[in-house]
């Protein structure tokens, strides 16, 4: 059985598309971002980034304790790992899989966070702020195009690759960005979007999220005024 601490963003996503399409036991528990669930003490013991996602296995492959991971790819390579499954056995197909894996926790994620930041959410509309993330986003859209020219998948056989990805497409108009100009992103995107666990793992978000995202002042606070105080 799983536990998961999760909250309806890209980064959640990941690890939903992941067991939905595994079909392993896992029970959710609600980390209210907007309320700021996510600096409670139990919470932060599990993931001290103050950070969703975050996981407890309460059946490890080793027989030992629960083991408790937190950051969403080496979530999804530990649960890679404990299935066997959508990350590949063979040398090369693997670094292939953790190279866009991590291609997307340090590019694809940051950029495209801090597009809907600055375009989204931000008091103040900074043109040069908007101009440079939307900008880097669409890069980063055009490198995912490129790759995807001559096969399926990020790294052949759908992996942790796609589903580390495709979340953060979805908000894709948000982000000033038009499929349309990627052909082949826009097909990869249709094939997972189409994927039955795929509208299982979106159909659970939809029901766990009615809070408008930095609706309040306190909402907006707890989201974009973090220091070190709040971990301590």
């Amino acid at each position: 059985m799983i536990d998961l601490y999760y909250w309806t963003t890209p980064n959640g996503h990941k690890i939903t598309l992941f067991l939905e399409e595994v079909g392993i036991p896992y029970t959710i528990h609600p980390v209210n971002l907007s309320r700021g669930d996510q600096f409670k003490p139990e919470f932060l013991a599990i993931s001290p980034n103050n950070r969703i996602p975050a996981i407890v296995d309460k059946d490890p492959g080793d027989s030992g304790a629960p083991v408790a991971v937190f950051e969403s790819g080496a979530i999804l390579v530990y649960l890679a790992e404990k299935t066997g499954r959508f990350l590949p056995k063979d040398l090369r197909g693997r670094m292939e899989a953790l190279e866009w894996l991590f291609w997307q926790v340090g590019g694809l994620g940051p950029m495209a966070g801090q597009n809907h930041h600055f375009k989204q959410y931000a008091r103040e509309k900074l043109k040069y702020a908007i101009e440079r993330y939307v900008n880097e986003t669409n890069r980063l859209y055009g490198v995912l195009n490129k790759r995807l020219a001559d096969r399926a998948f990020v790294a052949g056989n759908y992996s942790i690759a796609d589903m580390a990805a495709y979340p953060w497409i979805v908000p894709h108009e948000n982000q000033g960005q038009k499929l349309d100009d990627f052909l082949h992103l826009k097909r990869w995107f249709e094939t997972i979007e189409a994927r039955p666990a795929t509208q299982r793992a979106y159909a659970i978000a939809a029901g766990i999220n009615t809070t408008p995202i930095a609706g309040d002042e306190e909402s907006r606070k707890i989201l974009f005024s973090q220091t070190a105080a709040n971990v301590k």
